[in-house]
């Protein structure tokens, strides 16, 4: 629907929250946004804060983030900020961002993540491998790398581990 939304009506910014319901989440319609042949600035505007969201939505072009309960005429602000083609953070995002790059922590690709968020919702090798087209050997090779990144050796501990680190949420 914002796909449609945006090419019938080509605005300057879109708002976008990460949770769409069923289907296509917030990121992925912000990359089909944004891969448009003219495409608006895209806002994140959302109650999700997890040093995983807001990657995956800044590497699939949008160009802020900002939590729904900042005060109104801060979302103003990062409105007009975004047309302009500014960046725009939330003072709470802005920081945990300051703070990932000051004290990086283990560097989980997206995949790592993706399986620790399959993880997280009690799904085994075998369910992991086939919901991400991989082999289940592949999957063992990804929780020993992100074993070791997290310095753990359990899936528990594992799942633990990132979420205490918010770099995923539970489901």
């Amino acid at each position: 629907e914002a796909l449609r939304g945006v090419a019938a009506s080509v605005p300057d910014v879109v708002l976008m929250d990460l949770q769409l319901g069923d289907g296509v989440d917030g990121v992925e319609a912000t990359r089909r946004i944004r891969e448009l042949p003219t495409p608006p600035q895209v806002l994140v505007l959302t109650t999700y804060e997890t040093d995983a969201d807001i990657m995956r939505a800044v590497d699939a072009g949008a160009t802020g983030y900002l939590l729904k309960a900042c005060p109104p005429e801060e979302l103003f602000q990062g409105i007009r900020a975004a047309a302009r083609g500014e960046s725009v953070l939330s003072a709470k995002v802005a920081a945990r961002v300051m703070k990932r790059m000051r004290d990086p922590g283990p560097a989980l690709s997206a995949r790592e993540v993706e399986i620790l968020e399959l993880l997280a919702s009690g799904a085994g090798n075998r369910e992991i491998a086939r919901r991400l087209f991989i082999t289940e050997a592949t999957v063992k090779t990804h929780l020993v790398h992100i074993y070791g990144k997290l310095g753990v050796d359990t899936r528990t501990a594992a799942v633990t581990a990132a979420v205490e680190r918010r770099l995923i949420r539970l489901p």
